[in-house]
């Protein structure tokens, strides 16, 4: 290899070895932080609508229609002269 015999090459070639996989920053743990970030902007948008879900609760829940709704379904809570059914599928 007529090639390896040029040092600058030579050097070159080593020095991209060392950059690719031997540094502290190799190509490894490149793709293995853009991967974390990834889940991590994922996990982020479903927090973001999990938190708008809840606003909205909380919105209904300043009245007392939006209590007694939210008891009736949610909790299952019922008044006295009735029964409560629940439906489950599987």
């Amino acid at each position: 290899m007529p090639y390896l015999k040029n040092k600058y090459i030579f050097t070159f070639l080593v020095f991209m070895l060392y950059a690719l996989f031997l540094d502290d920053v190799d190509i490894f743990s490149i793709v293995r932080q853009s991967r974390k970030l990834n889940q991590q902007e994922k996990a982020k948008v479903e927090i973001a609508k999990k938190l708008k879900e809840t606003e909205e609760t909380l919105k209904e829940l300043r009245y007392l229609s939006g209590k007694e709704k939210f008891a009736r379904e949610k909790k299952f809570f019922k008044r006295d002269n009735e029964d409560i059914f629940v439906i489950t599928y599987e």
